[in-house]
Order: structure tokens, then C-alpha cells, then sequence
């Protein structure tokens, strides 16, 4: 946390500009915080990790057209003692649990309150996860009850991997383009499409593509 002069350094890694800079100037609104630099791609952000003092990595989960949670590994995997806060329009029953094994502090939807933000980032550097009350609650519930609390909790069996391309098939995009995103074969995309009919129990490629489209349409900002 920012001490006497010295005001906690955060770098904002968004996408849309617009956000980008309504939350770098709500930063700098507070006397114990500072926007140490602003990042729209992932390159971007990675210049900036490697030549500014950063105390706290404020990234957007959906940045560009990578893989949000492979974004965090690979940063955790460089920069290991620098906290990572989650601010993301994707549902945090899907991707809070998963930002935060990738290596994340914490999760906050973007629909969220400013001072929930300012406290989600205030935490983190006092060295604390943040996850939204609700969501503690569910996890709480989860572990309790011991069986999913959502009709689409059966989408946690999916690796990050999986998920991503879920998402793409959502999107309708087809197996060439999903391949080239992810830097993978059209072959490899094939397998994966197999897996997610295999793990989320759908008969066909048609059922596959209805799942993943309606999941993705009840997405904040979908």
C-alpha cells in the first residue's frame, strides 16, 4: 500500500480505451495510489513490466484475441512477485477460480462499483486475494453441498485450453481460425472440440456450437 509519499504503482492493462483511462484517472484520484503507465496489448504491458516500478498489475482478462489465463501464467512465470487483480466482463463463477490458480490476487467484475475496485486493488497489496463476497459464498456452498451450485458448473471439468476454445466455438469461429489464434494445429482444435462434446455431454457438433453461443450471449458484455 502506498505510505507517506510514496503511492502504490499501478499499471492498467485494458484493451478499450475509454476504460483504460477512466480507471487510470480514478487511480490517480486517490492519495495513496498512482497509474504508473497504461498498456492496450499485451506487448505493451510487457515493455512496461520490464522498464517502470510496478507494484500492482491491473489486467483485463479479455485483452486482445490471447488467452486471458495463459496471459497471467506467462506473466506470474516472469515476473513471480508481482500481484496480478483481475478486472474482467467475463462471469467470475467460470473465470474467478481459474484467474486465480493461473497465478491472479484477485477478480472484480468490471459492473462493479468503483469502491469496490479501489478496495479490490487496496487489498491486494496489503498482500490479500480479493473475490467478491457473492462469490465466496459459492465457493463456500460448493465445498459444502459438495455438487455444482450452477447449471453450467460442469464447465469447471474444461481446462483453461478447453475453455478458451469453448468460447471460440461460441463466437463462431471455425477450427481454422481458432488454430491460428492459439497457434495450434486445425488438427489439435479437432481433438479439442471432441473433448468438450466428451466432457459436457453433447451429441454433435450443432449441439457443441448451441452451448457454447448461449453461454456466451448470458456473458456480461456478451
Amino acid at each position: 500500500m502506498g505510505t507517506g509519499n510514496h503511492k502504490a504503482r499501478v499499471l492498467v492493462v485494458d484493451d478499450h480505451p475509454i476504460v483504460r483511462e477512466g480507471i487510470a484517472g480514478l487511480i490517480d484520484r486517490q492519495p495513496d495510489l498512482a497509474c504508473c503507465g497504461k498498456a492496450g496489448t499485451i506487448a505493451q504491458a510487457q515493455t512496461a513490466l520490464e522498464t517502470k516500478a510496478i507494484d500492482l498489475l491491473l489486467l483485463d482478462l479479455r485483452i486482445g484475441q490471447g488467452d486471458g489465463l495463459e496471459t497471467i501464467k506467462s506473466f506470474k512465470g516472469r515476473f513471480p512477485s508481482l500481484p496480478i487483480l483481475v478486472i474482467s466482463q467475463f462471469d467470475e463463477n467460470t473465470y474467478a477460480e481459474r484467474a486465480l490458480r493461473a497465478g491472479a490476487r484477485g477478480y472484480v467484475m468490471k459492473e462493479q462499483a468503483t469502491e469496490e475496485l479501489l478496495g479490490a486493488i487496496r487489498q491486494v497489496l496489503s498482500g490479500q486475494l480479493y473475490f467478491s463476497p457473492s462469490f465466496g459464498r459459492r465457493a463456500v456452498e460448493r465445498i459444502l453441498n459438495a455438487r455444482p451450485a450452477t447449471r453450467d458448473s460442469d464447465l469447471g471439468a474444461l481446462s483453461d485450453r478447453e475453455l478458451h476454445v469453448f468460447k471460440c466455438v461460441g463466437a463462431g469461429k471455425t477450427n481454422k481460425q481458432i488454430a491460428a489464434e492459439l497457434h495450434l494445429s486445425v488438427k489439435t482444435i479437432e481433438t479439442y472440440r471432441e473433448h468438450l462434446k466428451w466432457k459436457l455431454r453433447l451429441a454433435g457438433a450443432a449441439e457443441l456450437a448451441q452451448r457454447a453461443s448461449d453461454w456466451l450471449r448470458d456473458q456480461p458484455g456478451g
